[in-house]
C-alpha cells in the first residue's frame, strides 16, 4: 500500500493475498484438460480400442464431446456459463487449427498435445489472476483490490459492517486458509440462490391429449460476492478472522456510549435554550431601559 493512500491516524495491520490453492475451482478445470488430453492420447494410440479410432473425424468428435460435456456440467454446478463458452472456444480453436494446418491425419497426436498446452496456459492465467488480488487491513477500514485487465477496488469501513460470514473448504482446513465475507449494512456481500421445479403430465393417446405444467420458485439470500470484494482464501485464516472481528467490535457503539452521546446532546440543547433565554432577557431589559429614559425625558 502506497504511503499516499494511508489516511490520517491510520495504521496498516496486514497486507494479504489469496493462498495459492484458494482458486482450486479454476485450477481443477485446467487439471481436467491435462487428464482428458492424456486419456485421449492413450485411447487413440495405446489402448485396445485404438482400432476404432482409425477415422480422424471420430477422434475429433470424441475429444470435443468430452470437453463440451464437462463444460456444461461445470457451468451448471457453478452457475457460470462462461466456463462452457471457454471450453467451446478451446474446441473451436483446436478443430480450426487441425483443418487450417492440415493436421487431420495427425489429430490423434495433435489434439492431446494441444489440450495439455492450453491447460498450462490456463494455469498461468489463474496464477496471474490470483496475484492481482491484494487485501489491506488497517485500523480504520479494509481495502479490496483485484483484476488483471480492469482493476477493481472496494473500501469498507468497520462501522459499516453489519455481519461477517466465514468459510473453509477441505483444502482450507488442511492448509489453514479460508474466505471471509464482510456484509455491509446495505446488503453488499449477499447473493441469491434461486431454485425452480417444473413438471408435465400428458393424458391420452390418440384423440385427447392434456398437458399440465406446474412450477414453483424459491429465492434464498446467501453470502456471495466476487473474489476481489471479499477476503478470499486468506492465510492465516483464524488469525485474520480474529483481527477483523476485533476491529469491527471496536467500532460498535455500546449502550453506555449511546447513553453518553444522548446525554451530551441533551446538554448541548439545554445550553442553547439557556443562551436563547438570556438573549431574550437582555433584549427585554434594554427595551425597558429605553422606555424609562423616554419617560424621564
Amino acid at each position: 500500500m502506497d504511503q499516499d493512500e494511508i489516511l490520517e491516524n491510520e495504521s496498516v495491520e496486514k497486507i494479504l493475498s489469496p493462498h495459492p490453492l484458494s482458486f482450486m475451482g479454476l485450477q481443477s478445470l485446467c487439471i481436467f484438460l491435462i487428464v482428458w488430453g492424456l486419456l485421449v492420447a492413450w485411447l487413440v494410440n495405446f489402448s485396445d480400442f485404438r482400432s476404432y479410432f482409425i477415422n480422424p473425424i471420430l477422434i475429433i468428435v470424441v475429444w470435443a464431446f468430452g470437453l463440451l460435456l464437462v463444460g456444461v456440467i461445470a457451468s451448471l454446478l457453478t452457475v457460470l456459463w462462461r466456463i462452457f463458452f471457454i471450453y467451446c472456444a478451446i474446441v473451436g480453436s483446436g478443430i480450426g487449427i487441425v483443418f487450417w494446418l492440415g493436421y487431420l491425419n495427425d489429430s490423434g497426436v495433435f489434439l492431446p498435445v494441444f489440450t495439455v498446452v492450453i491447460s498450462i496456459i490456463g494455469f498461468l492465467l489463474v496464477e496471474c489472476f490470483r496475484r492481482s488480488h491484494k487485501y489491506v487491513i488497517s485500523n480504520q477500514r479494509i481495502i479490496f483490490k483485484g483484476g488483471v485487465v480492469v482493476k477493481e477496488e472496494r473500501t469498507l469501513r468497520y462501522d459499516k459492517i453489519s455481519d461477517i460470514n466465514s468459510k473453509q473448504g477441505v483444502l482450507g482446513q488442511i492448509f489453514g486458509f479460508g474466505t471471509i465475507i464482510p456484509i455491509s449494512q446495505s446488503g453488499f456481500g449477499l447473493g441469491a440462490d434461486t431454485s425452480f421445479a417444473a413438471g408435465g403430465v400428458q393424458a391420452g393417446k390418440k384423440r385427447l391429449k392434456i398437458l399440465g405444467i406446474f412450477g414453483g420458485g424459491r429465492e434464498v439470500q446467501t453470502p456471495r460476492t466476487r473474489s476481489y470484494y471479499e477476503l478470499h482464501g486468506i492465510f492465516p485464516y483464524k488469525e485474520v478472522k480474529k483481527i477483523v472481528e476485533n476491529l469491527v467490535q471496536g467500532s460498535v457503539i455500546t449502550t453506555y456510549q449511546q447513553e453518553q452521546v444522548k446525554f451530551q446532546e441533551e446538554q448541548v440543547d439545554l445550553q442553547k435554550e439557556m443562551r436563547d433565554l438570556l438573549k431574550k432577557q437582555g433584549t427585554l431589559n434594554r427595551s425597558l431601559n429605553n422606555k424609562e429614559e423616554d419617560i424621564e425625558s
